[in-house]
């Protein structure tokens, strides 16, 4: 589904992904984690075409990302870091606008848009304008526009932050049913609580290296502890302190 070969990212002087490999099967959920300024922003962006790659190639189902990034956008959907919304729609709008721009006929794109509402429990003010919203609810509608035009792949980029506990279980769900359904999931995370309860394999960059990648079970077998936790597992590959 996923394929990165031999990726590098420059900005100026300065190697954010150096010589990135790695491969993500159909139907997987992988979890990419790192410290901050690890490189995880910048690889999420050049896997969905929002920034140039310096060398080598991704591709998703077979397709290369800079040959033809419109192919790969088309079933793509991506959740940012920070929610971006347009101040002067509301988050119905938002919604609608979203879906046309992914050529979803009217009457499926107005059960998907309901769905979400009540799903997400939005009825109160998703006709509000979105710049009267808190973190909470921007995200919530940005998860919705995502997943309106039922993507094959989904890139997440901190997708809990701002979400209380209900909507975090609400998108847990979503991901671990998408993934049953062949939808492959990309996520990127601090939360490794997150990770270690729904992803089925494992990615750890650091310094824009990856540095481990496996199962759970295969992280455990590179440490000196077989008996630790992912936090662990994460502490002891990426400085050392545990």
């Amino acid at each position: 589904m996923i394929l990165f070969e031999n990726v590098t990212k420059r900005f100026g002087s300065l190697e954010a992904v150096k010589n990135l490999n790695l491969k993500i099967e159909k139907g997987e959920l992988f979890g990419f984690l790192g410290p901050n300024g690890a490189g995880k922003t910048t690889t999420l962006k050049m896997l969905v075409g929002l920034i140039n790659i310096t060398s080598g190639r991704i591709s998703v189902n077979g397709t290369y990302v800079d040959k033809d990034p419109e192919s790969v956008k088309r079933i793509t959907g991506f959740i940012p870091d920070t929610p971006f919304l347009y101040e002067y729609l509301t988050g119905r709008e938002f919604l609608y606008f979203t879906g046309h721009i992914y050529s979803m006929d009217r009457e499926t794109l107005r059960k998907g848009i309901e769905h979400y509402e009540e799903l997400f429990e939005m009825s109160e003010w998703i006709d509000l304008p979105t710049s009267e919203y808190s973190h909470g609810m921007k995200q919530r509608i940005i998860i919705s526009s995502c997943l309106l035009h039922n993507p094959e792949l989904i890139v997440i980029d901190e997708p809990m932050v701002g979400l209380d506990p209900k909507s975090a279980k609400i998108v847990k769900n979503i991901l671990v049913n998408k993934t049953k359904e062949g939808v492959t999931v990309f996520l990127s995370t601090h939360t490794l609580s997150v990770a270690e309860e729904i992803c089925t394999r494992i990615g750890i960059i650091n310094r824009g290296r990856l540095i481990a990648g496996g199962t759970l079970d295969e992280l455990k077998r590179l440490s000196k502890n077989k008996e630790r936790n992912l936090e662990e597992l994460y502490l002891e590959m990426t400085s050392g302190e545990v």
